[in-house]
């Protein structure tokens, strides 16, 4: 059995040796003549695994060491028998820690309490519900929008449009569909009120770049449309500007690649189906009050190094990406 790999991918090399011919290669490197005498691929974002890229190889199963999976052709797997497996939720605490770090600048910046905001949240996932948890606790108001789930658990959450109202800060954490491509466009934008605070860590195109229009608004920005050739007005506007390591913590990592691993193991019964990395202390999540984490966050995500970093290099989007030392989660 021949398996494909990300060479991006952390943690893995001689892991799966043993049991499997294995091939490292860059993302972009994953083209159809390279697939076609292999069995698996364990892919990023940045592999789009579609008609294109398949057709006619003998691939019957693919993992993403990633949550989303937008850049995987769904219909097209089914139909040719190819399964599919994501890490969905592996680096949900990273994406929490550095939406936490976001509020702790804001609030420096602008001298607010949480007492005196509202938080809106938009997709209550994997991400969406730590996000509104943590900032409950640290005593924001939220207000939550997630269609899916309100249709299924009638929870109380509200439409986008109401969200968009009543928000002082809007964060994002949507996977990217049909449905939430340019979620936020250049109409609904105008509903956010002037000094308000828009943040994506989702996917980039679940912003509309031409809605970033807007000079009154503050955008703190993590993910972008056409990834790595990113606007640079966008950029310009953003107080945070970094290459999509929302969830790149050391922890997440190490869960996305362990997931990939496993769910492999488990389609062609390999003896991996509860391997893990040893390289990674596995944290013990916890509350931590707003004191705490305005007096830590920096020293574990800081976000005004990172965005000088990519407004200054804007060109070197993937090396900053690819390159980026992972994040210790604390909390």
């Amino acid at each position: 059995m021949k398996v494909l790999v990300d060479s991006a991918i952390p943690f893995l090399q001689g892991v799966l040796e043993p049991f499997c011919e294995v091939e490292y290669l860059e993302g972009n490197h994953f083209t159809r003549s390279a697939v076609q005498s292999a069995d698996a691929l364990i892919i990023r974002t940045r592999t789009r695994c579609d008609r294109a890229l398949l057709e006619g190889s003998r691939v019957q199963f693919i993992a993403t060491a990633t949550i989303g999976f937008d850049h995987i052709d769904l219909d097209y797997c089914g139909t040719h028998n190819i399964a599919v497996s994501t890490s969905a939720g592996c680096n949900a605490r990273g994406v929490l820690q550095w939406v936490g770090a976001a509020l702790a600048m804001l609030a420096k910046r602008d001298g607010f309490t949480p007492q005196e905001r509202t938080l809106g949240v938009v997709g209550v996932g994997n991400v969406g519900k730590l996000v509104k948890q943590y900032a409950e606790h640290w005593g924001f108001r939220t207000v939550c929008s997630d269609p899916p789930r309100e249709e299924q658990e009638h929870l109380g959450f509200v439409s986008l449009e109401e969200v968009l109202q009543q928000a002082d800060i809007v964060t994002l954490h949507t996977p990217l569909n049909s449905t939430t491509r340019h979620l936020v466009n250049g109409e609904n934008i105008e509903l956010l009120h002037s000094g308000a605070v828009l943040i994506n860590a989702s996917r980039g195109e679940c912003v509309a770049t031409e809605a970033t229009k807007r000079d009154d608004l503050t955008y703190v920005t993590d993910v972008w449309e056409n990834e790595p050739k990113i606007d640079g007005n966008y950029l310009a506007k953003s107080l945070v500007a970094t290459p999509h390591i929302a969830g790149y913590s050391a922890q997440g990592k190490a869960n996305a690649t362990a997931m990939a691993v496993q769910a492999l193991a488990r389609h062609f019964d390999l003896p991996l189906k509860e391997w893990r990395p040893l390289e990674v202390e596995v944290v013990m999540p916890k509350l931590i009050s707003w004191q705490e984490l305005c007096s830590t966050i920096q020293q574990y995500c800081d976000l005004a190094a990172e965005s000088a970093d990519l407004q200054a290099n804007p060109g070197e989007f993937e090396q900053l990406r690819n390159n980026y030392n992972y994040r210790e989660e604390y909390f």
